[in-house]
């Protein structure tokens, strides 16, 4: 499920303002897509709230399944070819507008302000971004609403890159998630990219010239 809300009365659950969390997961890696979450909190927020890399993988879980049903949410993916097409910046861009398109949907109603999480938004820079926006740095582990996108994010993209571990045995994503660790670099040495290998990438780039 790429976005949702509960059921309960919207303004009970929600207030009259609505302001969302936005962020990603996957800028740096060397493969896999980048994956974008956009979160509207419910009332009262889930407790423990914070940047997903401070937390365990077992209380990411938890609080992933906590967010998914007590929260509104849209999740949106920008895959390999956006990432070569668009650069990588502009693929987080755009996954982030669909993430909040997704989430407006599942609210039926548009959100007041998007926090972004990092120094830049994606207002003015993909023509997807309709929404008053505010960046804020660090802001997976200041603004909760961000914070639980982080999750959201993180969770998701995760279980894309261990499903796409077991296709692509090789490159150890299962455990570096497509990050370019020793295991990864090695295995790219030997087997060369994959598909999901992100080709604009320089160490991508550097094994397509060495096998041309």
């Amino acid at each position: 499920m790429l976005s949702g809300t509960p059921s309960d009365d919207f303004c009970t659950q929600f207030g009259d303002a609505l302001i969302a969390g936005v962020d990603e997961a996957g800028r740096g890696p060397l493969a896999g897509p980048v994956v974008a979450a956009a979160v509207v909190l419910c009332k009262p927020r889930p407790s423990g709230l914070d940047d997903s890399k401070k937390l365990s993988a077992p209380r990411r879980a938890e609080l992933e399944a906590v967010i998914r049903r007590r929260c509104a949410f849209g999740i949106a993916v920008a895959d390999v070819e956006d990432i070569d097409r668009l650069n990588i910046f502009g693929a987080t861009m755009l996954a982030m507008s669909l993430a909040m398109q997704r989430l407006c949907e599942a609210l039926g109603a548009e959100c007041h302000q998007a926090l972004i999480d990092g120094n830049l938004t994606p207002n003015g820079r993909t023509p997807e971004w309709r929404w008053p926006a505010r960046a804020i740095v660090g802001g997976d582990g200041i603004e909760p609403a961000i914070g639980a996108a982080s999750i959201l994010a993180k969770e998701y993209r995760d279980r894309i890159m261990k499903d796409a571990a077991r296709k692509h045995p090789h490159y150890g994503w299962e455990r570096n998630k497509g990050y370019g660790s020793k295991e990864h670099i090695e295995a790219l040495h030997r087997h060369g990219p994959s598909p999901l290998h992100r080709r604009s990438f320089a160490p991508v780039a550097q094994m397509d010239l060495f096998a041309s």
